[in-house]
């Protein structure tokens, strides 16, 4: 039984054709990239078509994965399958340490510093190499209307409460 759509997670795309034997090119968001092919079933999404898709095998090449999915041998089919979400199901996450968080989770949380002024929500993520970073936009109540971006770090998260929709950040405003 697939996952309702709200459940799934986006956790790569297939972006081409490899080789002749129907296998396809993917590009992955897990860190280390080959955690993808730990998931043996996929849900592929583009725009409103899903397709439901079993990994016969994969193997990392480079810095892209190249999978071979089960039924599918030809070149032209699988070409077909170029930019498709690959998703899972979010409870077949493996569960984190207390402490730890899914970026998924972290995205829509107010931001607020020490003083307790609002900041923003946390718009997305990005990794720059040194450490994730923190994409803070503006929404209705915040200090001002500038886009912030923060380190993801111990120095600068003090805490996160997911119940409460809430993460305070030792951060200047000004900054």
């Amino acid at each position: 039984m697939p996952a309702p759509a709200d459940d799934l997670l986006v956790l790569g795309k297939i972006v081409s054709v490899h080789g002749i034997r129907g296998e396809v090119k993917v590009y992955s968001f897990t860190d280390p990239i080959d955690n993808l092919l730990d998931y043996r079933h996929w849900t592929l999404r583009r725009g409103d078509e899903v397709r439901q898709v079993e990994l016969a095998n994969g193997r990392l090449q480079g810095n892209v994965l190249v999978a071979k999915l089960a039924g599918l041998d030809d070149r032209e089919v699988a070409r077909t399958y170029a930019d498709f979400e690959i998703c899972v199901p979010r409870s077949e996450l493996p569960a984190l340490e207390e402490g730890e968080f899914y970026w998924h989770q972290l995205v829509g949380l107010k931001v607020v510093d020490q003083t307790g002024q609002l900041l923003g929500k946390v718009d997305h993520l990005f990794e720059t190499g040194a450490n994730d970073v923190l994409v803070v936009r503006p929404c209705v109540g915040s200090l001002d209307e500038r886009e912030r971006l923060l380190p993801y770090t111990d120095q600068c998260v003090l805490s996160i409460d997911l119940e409460a929709g809430e993460m305070r950040v030792d951060w200047d405003a000004d900054f």
